[in-house]
């Protein structure tokens, strides 16, 4: 008997099936078995199906005769299954590296529970795969077992019946059913909460769900799905719009909870949740709204829990009128809405130049307020999101300095990636011109737009991200391919705004000097985001690594190389392929191309991890065995983990030619070198497999390395920054100095 049964039932998913199909049987977990189930589907998937099962007995195909429909395609593979637990998979998704191994371990951890979740990444049909924001939420929940009674914040998890293994005998012995129509999903995911006796849960990625591109013939109007709205066999397509069906599925739900009448507060959080689902589906029922509006009505009528309230205010209006069946009450608020966007449907142009036109007054209002002492703004990367060394202040200051409240500045295209419960704003808003008028405390590891206007008492503290290596600030006026439009006086400028300039090592405390000529005071602490390096634990480590899909006892490579001003694509001086080939296939390579890149264009290898968009470079650093770059400061970084360093450097002479550097990475003193040094991929190959990467003399010029540019690595860089600008502290000496 198989310990998982995957099954996968399609429609329309040719063009995907094989990649979701070849992700299940590369698992390194072995003990499953695959039921592929189509029921005639018109684009010829079944007939993957058939090729898979004739090379790999894991895999049995089931075709039925055509319109099964989704719960059809379901219940077949669920009632040939034999494995102890069913993973639903469809089409569009594969498993991520390791998945199936995690899912196995955490259910024997956990002592079989009824329902194992599990987290999922996102990937739309043109964008970058990222992390779905139920990975936080099932991070926040316990290690053991409880039910949803216990922990109702189960029900913020994304209901879809693929992020979950659900035992096949609480499955057949009266628990959830597969339902038809568009919402038969959400309320199988559901339902599998109400009735388990027990909930575990996996903070780990398994499954990545590919996005389609959205044809027209599959927008209809409430159905929010992966898989193409079809109907059921025999139905027409009129019969139940949508949106009624939503209704009906509302009304099944709240009726399996009463028959199973699980514990207070289950009945109350899931009325709320159907009544925000038929409310938000409003908009989209453009037939028979009267009738929808007094559907829902009946429902609430119907099974509205003792003491429910509707929000207060405006949040509530909509909610009380439907719920009401008030139907001539929500056209007239539908027409004064549709009055209240007409009037704000001025021309993009016009409309700019208003904002522009008001945002000076007000900006220049807001700085003649007093100061918040109790305020600071964070920001990173130009606003990429919440990351690097102001992340590792940011967290600490929570720690030691709760009373300093901190607000990130994230642009909006990078909101969904703001951890839940920070605080943040978009550039450009009100609140963000306030913001900078008002807060005390400003940090950055890049410099703040121009248009931001420093008050008297304002403290800026420029982070930095990276150790130089490279010629940096003014310095860079004797390179121009390096220069190209950076403005001096404007970057002097910027410069004059800073109070502290966190350095990392005495090095880099000279450079930053020199390079950026100021009043602000040095503060060699180490870096604050490094700290992550110095105190991780081995099972965390562990954890990164299975996350990265990496095996246990696998060799794991990280090769990072820098940015080249004068080129504007990734190109890689490492023949990649080869390299891995030669490596073998207990080493992975992970490559991790600059962030300056858009997309990498990266070879196809079994051995090969692409983790450019990965958005930890700590967790890459900690993950890696051994770390080959070229000229990125990735390396002054990684030398705290006292690991192996390659530098891989068949262009140095163009670079240092062109680029400029602060010191001779190549020359094999001790303090300048990290390790054995390669010009070629065939030199790089042989220092692997003669273990010169890891050789008595490369660990000599390491240690050498490690006590020039990681003096201070003792975790508690943050704390010094904290301390000293937030606390008013002297700073601390570090604890202990690497030698």
């Amino acid at each position: 008997m198989p310990r998982l049964s995957v099954v996968v039932p399609v429609r329309h998913a040719r063009g995907r099936l094989r990649a979701c199909l070849e992700s299940v049987l590369g698992q390194s977990f072995t003990n499953f078995e695959v039921i592929g189930v189509d029921d005639g589907a018109p684009d010829g998937s079944g007939l993957l199906f058939d090729e898979f099962a004739a090379r790999d007995d894991r895999v049995r195909a089931v075709h039925l005769p055509p319109g099964a429909g989704p719960d059809g395609r379901l219940g077949a593979g669920a009632e040939r299954a034999t494995g102890d637990y069913l993973v639903l998979l469809e089409g569009d998704h594969v498993l991520l590296p390791g998945a199936l191994a995690a899912v196995a371990d955490r259910l024997a951890a956990t002592g079989d529970p009824d329902v194992l979740l599990f987290g999922h990444h996102r990937r739309p049909f043109r964008g970058r795969s990222r992390p779905a924001r139920s990975l936080e939420l099932l991070a926040a929940l316990p290690d053991g077992r409880f039910t949803l009674a216990e922990h109702p914040g189960l029900l913020d998890i994304a209901p879809v019946r693929w992020n979950r293994a659900v035992r096949r005998a609480f499955h057949q012995e009266g628990g959830p059913s597969f339902g038809p129509g568009p919402y038969g999903e959400r309320v199988y995911a559901l339902r599998t909460l109400v009735a388990a006796g027990s909930v575990a849960v996996l903070p780990l990625a398994c499954v990545e769900h590919r996005g389609r591109r959205p044809l027209p013939a599959q927008r209809t109007a409430g159905a929010r799905r992966t898989d193409a709205p079809e109907r059921t066999a025999g139905a027409k397509p009129a019969e139940v719009p949508a949106p009624h069906a939503l209704v009906d599925a509302c009304t099944g739900l709240m009726e399996f909870v009463r028959d199973r009448s699980p514990a207070h507060p289950v009945p109350v959080l899931l009325f709320e949740r159907a009544m925000r689902e038929l409310v938000a589906e409003y908009g989209a029922v453009t037939r028979r709204r009267r009738r929808y509006v007094r559907s829902v009505a009946a429902f609430h009528r119907a099974h509205r829990p003792v003491g429910h309230r509707f929000p207060a205010g405006a949040a509530g209006l909509r909610p009380r009128l439907m719920g009401g069946g008030r139907y001539a009450a929500l056209r007239a608020l539908d027409a004064a809405l549709g009055l209240r966007r007409t009037l704000r449907a001025v021309p993009g142009r016009l409309r700019s130049r208003v904002r522009r036109a008001l945002v000076g007054p007000y900006y220049w209002w807001q700085r003649r307020l007093p100061l918040d002492p109790r305020l600071a703004v964070y920001a990173a990367y130009w606003n990429r999101g919440v990351s690097c060394n102001p992340e590792a202040v940011f967290r600490k200051a929570g720690e030691l300095a709760p009373r300093v409240r901190g607000v990130w500045v994230v642009a909006e295209n990078q909101v969904d990636t703001v951890p839940e419960g920070v605080d943040h704003v978009v550039p450009g808003t009100r609140r963000y011109w306030r913001l900078l008028a008002r807060a005390t405390y400003f940090f950055n590891n890049v410099n703040f737009p121009d248009h931001l206007v420093k008050r008297p008492g304002q403290v800026h503290v420029m982070t930095h991200h990276g150790t130089p290596l490279k010629i940096m600030g003014i310095d860079q006026q004797d390179y121009p391919a390096a220069a190209q439009g950076l403005n001096f006086d404007r970057l002097l400028r910027r410069v004059d705004r800073w109070d502290w300039s966190v350095s990392a090592n005495p090095h880099s405390t000279e450079v930053w000097a020199r390079a950026y000529p100021g009043t602000a005071r040095p503060l060699e602490s180490g870096y604050p985001r490094n700290d992550a390096l110095t105190t991780a634990t081995p099972e965390h480590i562990a954890a990164i690594r299975r996350g990265l899909g990496i095996r246990p006892g696998a060799r794991a490579v990280l090769y990072a190389p820098t940015h080249r001003d004068y080129e504007a694509a990734f190109t890689s001086r490492l023949d990649l392929v080869r390299f891995c080939e030669a490596l073998g296939p207990d080493t992975v390579v992970m490559v991790r191309a600059h962030y300056f890149y858009e997309g990498a264009g990266l070879p196809a290898h079994p051995s090969l991890l692409d983790v450019c968009e990965h958005p930890r470079i700590e967790e890459l650093c900690l993950a890696a065995d051994a770390l080959v770059t070229d000229y990125s400061s990735v390396m002054f970084d990684y030398a705290h983990l006292d690991r192996p360093i390659v530098v891989h450097a068949p262009d140095w002479e163009t670079y240092r030619t062109v680029r400029g550097v602060c010191f001779d990475l190549l020359s094999g003193r001790p303090g300048d070198t990290p390790g054995a040094v390669s010009g070629s991929t065939d030199e790089l190959i042989r220092i692997f497999r003669d273990g010169d990467w890891r050789s008595p003399a490369n660990e000599a010029l390491r240690a050498a390395f490690r006590a020039r540019f990681c003096p201070y690595g003792d975790g508690r860089a943050a704390e010094r920054v904290v301390r000293r600008v937030l606390l008013g502290e002297d700073a601390e000496p570090a604890a202990g100095r690497v030698r």
